[in-house]
């Protein structure tokens, strides 16, 4: 319960996402979480889903031991595509609160999707819940698997030094 005090959720949503996403600003504050809302502040059918999956991302790099993300959009896959341009930002699609709490001990996500087109509120809650209050689990298998995925991350970014024949995954 600790973890849950300290941490701060930033949360974002394009048009698709903006009632459910307003529904767990307030279910979050009614749990005493602090919550930034990063927007959209209204309804706007013309927004695009980048635009907060970017804010939501950089606020979670800002601090990521203590910040955690949620981003939602209608089918979930845009934010969540978006959010993983992000160096250091691990996205999980959210679809059932079993797979959210494994995504968070194994994948050590950092960011949580949701597909509001797709999700009642009460399953988001759910799903949120179980993001929050799990833990990332430190075993060398996981920290491995963080390691490749870095690493492949490092040899597309155009802006590294090209890898080398001798370099493996």
């Amino acid at each position: 319960m600790l973890y849950t005090i300290l941490m701060t959720i930033f949360i974002g949503a394009d048009h698709r996402g903006f009632e459910l996403k307003n529904k767990l600003v307030e279910y979050l504050q009614d749990q005493n979480i602090r919550v930034e809302d990063l927007g959209n502040y209204e309804h706007d059918p013309e927004d695009d889903y980048p635009d907060y999956a970017q804010k939501v991302a950089q606020a979670v790099l800002q601090n990521p031991e203590q910040f955690l993300g949620i981003v939602i959009c209608g089918s979930g896959i845009g934010v969540c595509m978006a959010t993983n341009r992000n160096r250091g930002i691990y996205c999980g699609m959210g679809l059932d609160e079993e797979q959210v709490r494994h995504g968070r001990e194994n994948d050590h996500i950092n960011i949580l999707s949701l597909a509001a087109d797709n999700v009642s509120e009460e399953k988001a809650q759910e799903m949120v819940d179980a993001f929050i209050s799990t833990q990332p689990v430190k075993k060398d298998k996981y920290t491995r698997r963080l390691k490749k995925i870095d690493s492949v991350e490092q040899s597309s970014d155009p802006h590294s030094d090209p890898p080398t024949t001798t370099q493996s995954l």
